[in-house]
């Protein structure tokens, strides 16, 4: 059931949501990676305003990615968090919730940042990873502030999505999809290999690894072409999951914990339609489709290890942000 519907500001028709992030499930602000900047909502979907305002921009700012750092506490205490703002041409980085902007520093020519991932250590390593979409990775060390390219063994240069490991601090693991497959580093993002596809070279637009990867080694690669694979050792093998339901490209991919009968998953479509399985993939259904009629989404915001019943936030082709129950 759609439980809210909110019209972000400046949505001239048609104004694509690329991306959507929040701190953490249920805490503000909530930021959308858009064709016009960067909105952002301090008040759960209410109200939305350009988070770019002190930039005093003369025209958009096309964002084509949004990241918030790990570990901002609830609304009120007085802590802001951390953003990244991917364009074409580098990464803005807000100390103070959106509120104000800094440029980071890229080398020429600057790079179109189409992927951003934060670190969950975080607040102790400082690490954020750029994908772009022609010169690679790059990361930095010191919370966005200079950045370094890590393309060692990295033959794709074109870079879709990132997705780092839950237990990064133990195992320095990160995926990149590329337009020619799949990438892993277990360096932290300083050397590659290509993973091997069942699909051969085949574009991963994107990611979703499992909260307990540590244990369980779960992640699935959404492809432009075939689908959705899956994989439960940590990307060395991999199957065709749903081929049937999942054929068309899979453009984001949302994933619960394993339990009994396999993780949850939610997928988005190429052409904005969502689907649902609760059994791993086994079975799919469609999600959404009445509440959401004709709409396209273009982005997905759910929490990590999300239950049925908790609000899942989406960002329409339209620019509309809207609310649902997962």
């Amino acid at each position: 059931m759609m439980t809210d519907t909110t019209l972000a500001p400046a949505a001239a028709s048609e104004d694509l949501i690329y991306q959507l992030a929040a701190p953490a499930a249920g805490r503000a602000p909530i930021f959308a990676a858009r064709l016009s900047g960067l909105s952002v909502s301090r008040d759960a979907g209410k109200t939305w305003r350009s988070a770019y305002a002190s930039l005093g921009l003369k025209q958009d700012l096309p964002t084509l990615s949004v990241a918030v750092a790990p570990g901002a506490s609830e609304p009120g205490s007085g802590r802001e968090c951390m953003v990244f703002a991917g364009y074409n041409g580098g990464v803005l980085r807000s100390l103070d919730s959106g509120q104000t902007w800094q440029t980071s520093a890229f080398r020429l020519p600057a790079p179109a940042v189409a992927a951003l991932a934060v670190s969950p250590n975080f607040r102790a390593d400082g690490l954020v990873f750029a994908g772009t979409l022609a010169d690679g990775v790059f990361y930095s060390a010191d919370g966005g502030a200079h950045w370094q390219t890590g393309n060692l063994g990295l033959i794709d240069v074109n870079v879709f999505c990132l997705g780092l490991s839950p237990n990064f601090e133990s195992d320095q693991t990160i995926f990149a999809g590329t337009h020619s497959g799949l990438f892993c580093s277990r360096t932290a993002g300083r050397s590659w290999r290509e993973v091997s596809l069942p699909s051969g070279f085949e574009a991963v637009v994107s990611l979703a690894l499992s909260p307990a990867f540590a244990s369980d080694g779960t992640l699935f690669a959404g492809t432009e072409t075939h689908g959705l694979l899956g994989s439960t050792d940590a990307g060395r093998t991999w199957r065709r999951v749903g081929q049937a339901a999942l054929s068309s490209s899979i453009n984001q991919i949302v994933l619960a914990p394993r339990d009994a009968g396999g993780p949850r998953l939610r997928v988005l479509h190429g052409d904005g339609a969502l689907t649902a399985s609760d059994d791993g993939g086994a079975c799919w259904r469609p999600w959404q489709a009445a509440e959401l009629a004709s709409e396209a989404v273009a982005a997905v915001l759910a929490p990590c290890g999300f239950e049925a019943g908790q609000a899942v936030w989406l960002g329409l082709a339209s620019g509309r942000v809207v609310r649902v129950r997962g």
